[in-house]
């Protein structure tokens, strides 16, 4: 699993002088470092794994499509010529 790397410390310290309590400024720094942690993130090489299957099949399509509209092209040319 994926970790963020937070700095309580630096975040209570901007929230004193933000004019939270000292009290406050680390139980908000806390709850932000207790949420990241739980996070469950995506890395890059996560989606490229995901998206490789339609990427594939996107190619196929195109393919296709390709294939369909020269097709038609074609019959029309042998209809009027």
């Amino acid at each position: 699993m994926n970790t963020i790397t937070f700095d309580t410390l630096k975040a209570a310290n901007k929230l004193k002088a933000a004019g939270f309590t000292p009290e406050q400024a680390e139980a908000v720094a806390a709850t932000m470092r207790d949420s990241t942690e739980s996070a469950d993130l995506v890395t890059r090489k996560d989606l490229q794994i995901e998206l490789a299957p339609i990427k594939a099949d996107i190619l196929l399509l195109k393919w296709m499509v390709g294939v369909i509209v020269a097709g038609v092209v074609a019959l029309v040319a042998k209809a009027f010529f």
